[in-house]
């Protein structure tokens, strides 16, 4: 994860789309049509739907129940602690941060109905997991002009004025695994690697860039996609094995990672996997694969692992055990803080504005050209949203005593192969 990620995603995106069609003018009264006009505050303050004289409503969209269960349930975590935070200090804009929780279980129709039922009195979604639910709903989103935040970085979530991935998508971080692969793993023009993917957005935006990079580095790139429903990989690791591959990119869930490396370890294919953001979980290191992810694999992602020696982190680490005893500190905690950070600050600008508007909250965050909080990474820029907001991917190895059991292998860059590249057009 929709730090995502997808089973069926195009059958889901259709399902939802039907769903959609099927609700438009129940929706549409449920949403009252047009949105209500903003109007102004005994404080001087223009407001909308999801803001009153003395709160601002935020809504998180999340998977409590599905397959990205844990991951969301520290994505949630995180979050309400961080507005819980906010509030203790005083709220923003004179205001009290309330969060709506709905748990749409990653059904897509749960989560057309979580959105027509909040979406009237949000203010801003810092959080909805899932690239089919997004993608889908993208048009909605974009004209009821709610600032959201999508647990994913599919290229075709881009866009939207509204949407804002965050860091960098999964084509960028391919070909920044691709660079690391030539670079720094003996791999060179001529040589076979192998991709394994998820069809769908998730798989379809990183098989891109895998695409791009080996074509200018005069490789013969091997594709082996799969359904998000399938879980032992022994066949493609035959195929991988015949084909010759040395070395493999991996863009499927936890459980597909660790079938693939484990088995290829076992099976006397020893090679470096270099996997997407969301193909790898701490909990992983409590199966029998962790020797072979230890061993051979490591990941790119556009945000520090929790473990990175930040004091933000360091903060958030001992803040987030002291409310959540006994949790794990995983990449969804990260991320949760990040986003939630996200829309805080863009709520703070559209204060400083006086306009707390779906408008003026969506304009104060498009007006952040180098945003960062002392979390690492490269300062985002959230002026454009056809692009992606960075093209820097940390690459990152799974470690059993770090904390989040992933420690930075390399620091963020952008390799020049991610610099020149074009990221696709959203339809």
């Amino acid at each position: 994860m929709s730090r995502n990620r997808t089973a069926a995603l195009r059958g889901a995106a259709a399902l939802l789309a039907l769903a959609l069609a099927a609700t438009a003018c129940a929706s549409e009264k449920a949403t009252g049509g047009a949105q209500p006009s903003a109007s102004a505050g005994g404080d001087g303050v223009k407001t909308g739907p999801g803001v009153t004289a003395d709160t601002i409503t935020l809504s998180l969209l999340t998977d409590l129940t599905g397959p990205y269960a844990s991951f969301g349930k520290s994505l949630t975590q995180a979050q309400q602690l961080y507005f819980e935070q906010i509030n203790t200090a005083g709220g923003i804009c004179g205001r009290k941060i309330e969060t709506i929780v709905r748990d749409h279980g990653y059904d897509p129709q749960k989560a057309m109905a979580s959105y027509t039922e909040v979406s009237p009195k949000t203010a801003a979604i810092p959080q909805f997991i899932g690239s089919p639910m997004v993608t889908a709903l993208k048009d909605k989103i974009t004209g009821d002009k709610i600032l959201t935040i999508p647990m994913a970085w599919a290229t075709g979530l881009l866009g939207s004025e509204a949407i804002q991935v965050t860091g960098t998508t999964y084509d960028i971080d391919m070909i920044n695994a691709v660079d690391y692969l030539v670079k720094e793993k003996g791999i060179k023009a001529g040589d076979k690697i192998g991709h394994l993917y998820f069809e769908g957005d998730y798989g379809e935006s990183a098989l891109a860039g895998s695409k791009f990079a080996s074509e200018k580095l005069g490789l013969e790139l091997v594709e082996q996609k799969i359904k998000a429903t399938d879980q032992d990989m022994t066949a493609q690791v035959a195929a991988f094995k015949k084909a010759g591959i040395k070395a493999a990119l991996v863009s499927v869930g936890p459980r597909q990672t660790a079938s693939l490396v484990g088995v290829a370890l076992a099976g006397g294919m020893d090679v470096p996997f270099v996997g997407s953001n969301s193909a790898y979980s701490p909990q992983l290191l409590a199966t029998p694969a962790a020797p072979a992810l230890l061993k051979d694999f490591t990941y790119v992602t556009a945000g520090a692992p929790i473990s990175a020696p930040l004091p933000a982190y360091q903060k958030l680490i001992t803040d987030y055990q002291g409310k959540y005893a006994g949790q794990t500190l995983d990449s969804g905690v990260a991320a949760g803080w990040t986003a939630a950070i996200i829309v805080g600050d863009a709520l703070r600008k559209a204060c400083e504005a006086k306009d707390l508007s779906r408008e003026g909250i969506i304009a104060a965050h498009r007006g952040q050209k180098a945003w960062e909080a002392g979390l690492g990474g490269e300062p985002q820029d959230f002026s454009a949203f056809d692009r992606p907001a960075s093209r820097a991917s940390y690459v990152v190895k799974p470690d059993k005593q770090a904390v989040g059991g992933a420690v930075i292998l390399k620091e963020a860059a952008v390799s020049d192969l991610a610099k020149e590249y074009s990221v696709p057009a959203a339809g």
